[in-house]
């Protein structure tokens, strides 16, 4: 998790939601790389993942990477519920732990052009890019802002929650949710039995068949497959389940169309798209599937889609986790930003 001091926050006030009902004090935690240009139109919008924070994506930016800070002005803005902008961990009083509200994947994306347009003063979104979750956020900034947003590349995510996506998250809610300590939220301890079987039961998702019939669990330091769960299962630990449950929803319920430009058009939504576009799924990725991406790149105009292979499955994509996938997604982020 991110230290309070490597990072900025950006105060929103009391925050009406898309489905309903406030977020007290709402703060949104973001850290930039770079100096934003004369012209205001070299900004790069990075969004975190699932359980990631800025100093997760931090590991792909830097000199030597496309994402670099001499060129560009990198901002990166924490996704409600992880931990660092308002979550039910970190939020007081009336909304905090087991009644934090609904925030939908719209409400993360406009609080963030309130603080990168309208705070920071950008006036171009040079590029748009993220993975998992954090894709799924570049597909709504290009949909909701189709003149501002020059470049979109989305890694391993789609722009909306697919079914079987839907289904693969209702497994693991129900893993965490079965511990009795949960409380449906109301812990007073942390549920560790529903943490570790969240995780065990992930870890099974996050990677692909081939994963496991070539025994890369070995590459990664677990001589066994019950050590990699394990690890799993201790990595979760880390985490407050409620914030997993918080970014879950938003997620599950994650659609670009979902709001009152499309009003659930999804096939509109996707064709508004005027950025150049270069839609990266993994070509083994279990519930960010490689068909659906298929089907959402068709969708966009003159878009390319460019699979990454790789036996990682989803977490092929992860920022700067692989060097072979790493380096072949900074190739794709070169070439989108000459274009």
């Amino acid at each position: 998790m991110a230290s309070d001091s490597d990072h900025e926050v950006f105060e929103l006030g009391d925050l009406r939601l898309q489905h309903g009902g406030t977020l007290p004090s709402a703060r949104l935690a973001f850290r930039t790389w770079g100096q934003l240009n004369g012209r205001r139109d070299n900004c790069i919008v990075f969004p975190t993942y699932y359980t990631g924070d800025h100093a997760a994506n931090a590991r792909i930016i830097g000199a030597g990477h496309a994402l670099d800070p001499a060129d560009w002005f990198i901002v990166v803005p924490n996704m409600f519920g992880n931990g660092v902008s308002s979550s039910p961990s970190n939020t007081t009083g009336h909304r905090g732990g087991g009644r934090f509200p609904h925030v939908s994947l719209l409400d993360n994306v406009v609080c963030q052009y309130r603080l990168i347009v309208q705070h920071l003063g950008v006036r171009r979104i040079a590029l748009a890019t993220g993975w998992s979750m954090g894709g799924m956020q570049a597909y709504q900034w290009a949909v909701l802002f189709p003149d501002l947003v020059e470049r979109l590349l989305p890694v391993c995510a789609t722009a909306r929650c697919w079914p079987q996506n839907h289904v693969f998250l209702e497994g693991v809610q129900a893993a965490l949710r079965a511990d009795t300590t949960f409380q449906d939220g109301f812990y007073t301890r942390p549920p560790e039995a529903g943490l570790r079987a969240f995780g065990r039961t992930y870890a099974g998702w996050a990677y692909s068949a081939a994963f496991f019939r070539q025994k890369l669990h070995e590459v990664l330091g677990h001589r066994t497959v019950e050590e990699l769960l394990l690890a799993w299962e201790d990595d979760h630990l880390a985490y407050d389940a409620n914030d997993l449950l918080a970014m879950l929803r938003t997620w599950q319920n994650a659609d670009a169309s979902a709001n009152d430009m499309y009003r659930g058009n999804f096939p509109r939504a996707l064709s508004s798209i005027r950025a150049r576009t270069i839609v990266m799924p993994c070509d083994q990725d279990a519930y960010f599937t490689l068909p659906e991406c298929l089907h959402e790149a068709s969708l966009i105009r003159d878009a390319e889609l460019r699979p990454l292979r790789s036996a990682y499955g989803h977490c092929a994509g992860a920022p700067g986790r692989f060097p072979d996938e790493t380096q072949f997604v900074d190739e794709a982020l070169r070439d989108v930003l000459a274009r």
